[in-house]
């Protein structure tokens, strides 16, 4: 089967795209993406016993006025969890 050169240039043109799409996926594998983000790559699944005191913790620190995007980073949660346990 022969290629006309038409054919032939969107070959070139689909490859290179399909290139820089693995580079770019490349790079955000190095810098770590969303899963390695904080450093945490595992879900903590507090007790009870631990739940209430971390919960009592939070809710110290907040009337203490730290504000939740620093609290959420210091314990490695989200705000909203944050809220949501306040």
């Amino acid at each position: 089967m022969q290629l006309t050169a038409a054919d032939a240039a969107q070959l070139k043109k689909i490859i290179s795209i399909a290139q820089t799409l693995l580079e770019k996926a490349g790079e955000k594998e190095a810098k770590g993406g969303r899963a390695a983000a904080g450093g945490r790559n595992a879900r903590i699944r507090r007790s009870g016993k631990d739940l209430s005191a971390f919960r009592k913790m939070l809710k110290a620190e907040r009337k203490a006025g730290v504000p939740v995007a620093d609290l959420a980073r210091k314990h490695g949660i989200s705000p909203s969890y944050i809220y949501q346990l306040g």
